[in-house]
């Protein structure tokens, strides 16, 4: 059954206008009068919206009628299912160029990320900044509503604002989502980082804030950095990996 984002109140017997980018969805899809869907609304828009209190899971829906700009429905059944990791990760990671960077927000998604915060390093190829840097956060959000859709996630990850990694490491303080409750791991290409595997098999820590560099890693200057804000360095294993291949790989094992 399709699944759309709706990042609007959700109650079961209420008629509904689906916002434009669902509509859009379901016009594309060509569905009619009759047809079922499942809305969620659990989310970025959700969260940063003036109402609070999205139950969660995800509600059945009937299309009730299309129009020309317009695509209404009745809401039905509550479904109290979520599909979400174990473990809470916030994903921080040193953008990769081109297209790399919207695959990982994807494959991100896919795997259970609770946000993503794109960074700038000292070795970044892709900097960013001002109304580019809006759009391409506005993009990225899109990319992982997307995602969530596909892969039954009810809870969309969100995209934070880029930011350089040495404002954004001054920046962690307790209390807000990624402070002293949360363990906080850097991936780590120097010799006697502690296996990440084995981290995730010995810890019950239920939230995490993860840290990848870009391609060659952190300089030694910026892990010294990170370090001294309370992270751990971990390796994936003797084998390098590409940038977002590493950051995903690590997702993979903390989910």
């Amino acid at each position: 059954m399709p699944r759309f984002f709706c990042p609007t109140p959700l109650s079961t017997g209420d008629l509904l206008e689906l916002p434009a980018g669902a509509a859009r969805h379901v016009q594309v899809l060509r569905l009619q009068p009759g047809d079922s869907i499942t809305l969620f609304n659990h989310g970025p828009l959700w969260e940063t919206g003036a109402t609070t209190g999205s139950p969660g899971g995800e509600f059945d829906a009937t299309v009730t009628q299309m129009g020309r700009n317009a695509v209404h429905v009745q809401i039905g059944a509550h479904h109290l299912v979520e599909r979400e990791a174990v473990r809470t990760v916030h994903l921080a990671v040193v953008m990769p160029a081109n297209e790399r960077m919207d695959w990982l927000v994807e494959k991100a998604t896919e795997l259970g990320v609770a946000s993503i915060q794109p960074l700038m390093s000292e070795r970044s190829v892709l900097r960013l900044a001002g109304e580019r840097a809006d759009k391409k956060v506005a993009h990225w959000q899109s990319v992982a509503v997307s995602a969530c859709e596909q892969c039954g996630g009810n809870r969309v990850p969100r995209v934070l604002p880029v930011a350089p990694l040495a404002q954004w490491l001054r920046s962690l303080a307790p209390g807000n989502g990624q402070g002293a409750d949360a363990a906080r791991l850097l991936l780590s290409l120097r010799e006697g980082s502690r296996s990440l595997r084995d981290w995730a098999t010995d810890s019950a820590t239920a939230c995490t804030v993860f840290l990848s560099g870009p391609e060659g890693g952190l300089s030694a200057h910026e892990e010294a950095a990170a370090v001294a804000c309370g992270f751990s360095a971990v390796s994936l294993g003797a084998r390098v990996l590409r940038a977002e291949t590493a950051a995903l790989a690590a997702l993979a094992l903390l989910a």
